[in-house]
């Protein structure tokens, strides 16, 4: 049976849950649940600390899991990043006090306050920095005015925490995260960690494009696919209507207003738009 960590909580817990809802396995009924067994799929899944996830998966103990890039990197462990997941997206950043510092390399000598001792630490020793890492469960950004810290180095969505606190953000960031699908190196994948892979896969593509169907006057159809190319090949059937052809095609869920006002002033008539739920591509 293939066994599954799945964050319990958090930023990244519902949107977890979610995804493999819609990959066709047995969701969690009630929040309390450590582990749901999914019979049919022959899966087992284990709620637990996002935190903490990297460390079972890269122990072998449990086969894949979900968890947010930052955390692997921040972990130290064995786990490889399998595929993202286009979710819980943020930045791993430096902030300081306003003016007090221009560059990452005013920190040396100083003192930083994180939640992320791993991570920083490797980012430091790379920059040949030496400073000293103040380790926090949270709330860093009170560290400076608290007298704990020189410089704070934490997850950033919009920043606007960290300006509350009199800090501004220092230098490029450090790390781009999101939510990802992680294994331990070095395994293998088998056809049981494939299929799921396929079934996640198919989803997130599934989620960034829609169906688009329209009708077109057959001397503008090529025009037409070069509007709607699909995501390999739009497909034509020709209707009863002399001169004319119905084209279906992918097209990304992004650009859907403005490809129908391009087929629009081509003259195609008709247009659909319909989500897609799933998909093998």
């Amino acid at each position: 049976m293939l066994r599954i960590a799945v964050p319990n909580k958090g930023a990244l817990s519902a949107a977890s849950s979610q995804l493999l809802c819609d990959a066709g396995y047995l969701a969690r009924r009630e929040s309390a649940e450590l582990v749901v067994a999914d019979v049919e799929n022959d899966i087992e899944f284990f709620f637990l600390r996002p935190r903490d996830i990297a460390v079972y998966v890269g122990s072998g103990r449990l086969d894949l899991g979900i968890t947010g890039r930052d955390l692997l990197y921040d972990s130290n462990v064995p786990a490889r990043e399998l595929i993202a997941l286009d979710f819980g997206h943020s930045t791993f950043r430096y902030a300081a006090p306003k003016s007090a510092m221009t560059d990452i390399k005013d920190l040396e000598g100083l003192r930083v306050a994180t939640s992320f001792p791993g991570l920083v630490r490797s980012d430091l020793a790379r920059r040949g920095i030496s400073a000293t890492i103040v380790t926090l469960d949270g709330a860093v950004e009170t560290a400076v005015r608290l007298g704990v810290a020189d410089a704070v180095a934490d997850v950033v969505e919009t920043g606007r925490t960290l300006r509350a606190a009199g800090l501004e953000l220092l230098g490029e960031p450090v790390l781009r995260s999101e939510a990802i699908m992680i294994a331990k190196k070095g395994t293998d994948l088998a056809p049981p960690h494939e299929r799921l892979l396929r079934r996640v896969q198919g989803v997130l593509v599934a989620r960034r494009y829609v169906m688009m169907d329209y009708d077109v006057p057959a001397d503008a159809l090529d025009k037409a696919c070069e509007i709607t190319p699909g995501y390999e090949s739009p497909t034509i059937s020709p209707l009863q209507r002399e001169g004319w052809v119905a084209v279906r095609a992918m097209v990304l869920k992004n650009e859907v207003n403005r490809t129908m006002d391009d087929l629009w002033e081509l003259g195609a008539r008709g247009i659909l738009v319909s989500a897609i739920q799933a998909c093998r591509l």
